[in-house]
């Protein structure tokens, strides 16, 4: 299926870069620049669950091909958390999300996590497809970088041997959770 252009069902500017990165054959607009600054609330239990809902409310809304991305850190040791709610962990923004996972994981010896991804696109005709990534590591005891987003300098990359934080962009996105579940969707595209 040849695409031309995917409104992104997202306000969040890095997630939105990543998905300009491995997209770059096709146009990628925000919602934000079709004029949408509402929120599309996230009801779901899994991440598939709200990356469709976000993408089916955006293709009926506007009558396009919309893509919505549902992401989290899910570690081991706290059986899953934060999960589907990693954005809204502690209520309060990403630098007290870090904070609070950091005071969760005091004195917790298993540090293993991964970072999980689901993509959607939905189609105006209500066609959907999915894909899933993973990408696996551990959680710091300490931010470490100043790059990327959200927890991204909380969590060492098995793949890149460092944090997320010190990654380059092209370097994360050629490893990432996101980039494994676009990847998934475009095999499914074919």
């Amino acid at each position: 299926m040849k695409l031309e252009k995917i409104v992104v069902a997202s306000g969040n500017e890095g997630k939105i870069a990543e998905i300009k990165a491995i997209f770059k054959d096709v146009e990628i607009i925000s919602m934000g620049e079709l004029g949408f600054t509402g929120d599309i609330e996230e009801t779901g239990t899994t991440f598939k669950e709200n990356a469709y809902i976000k993408a089916s409310y955006i293709a009926k809304t506007y009558n396009m091909p919309a893509l919505s991305d549902d992401s989290g850190l899910c570690v081991d040791a706290l059986g899953g958390a934060p999960g589907v709610y990693s954005a809204r962990f502690s209520g309060e923004g990403a630098k007290a999300n870090r904070t609070l996972l950091l005071k969760r994981m005091e004195h917790i010896t298993d540090r293993r996590a991964h970072f999980e991804s689901a993509v959607c696109l939905c189609m105006p005709n209500g066609k959907t497809y999915f894909g899933e990534g993973r990408t696996y590591g551990k959680i710091l005891q300490e931010e470490i970088g100043t790059k990327g987003f959200g927890y991204d300098c909380l969590f060492f990359s098995n793949d890149l041997k460092k944090s997320f934080g010190l990654a380059e962009e092209d370097e994360k996105n050629a490893v990432s959770h996101r980039f494994r579940a676009l990847q998934d969707l475009r095999e499914k595209l074919k």
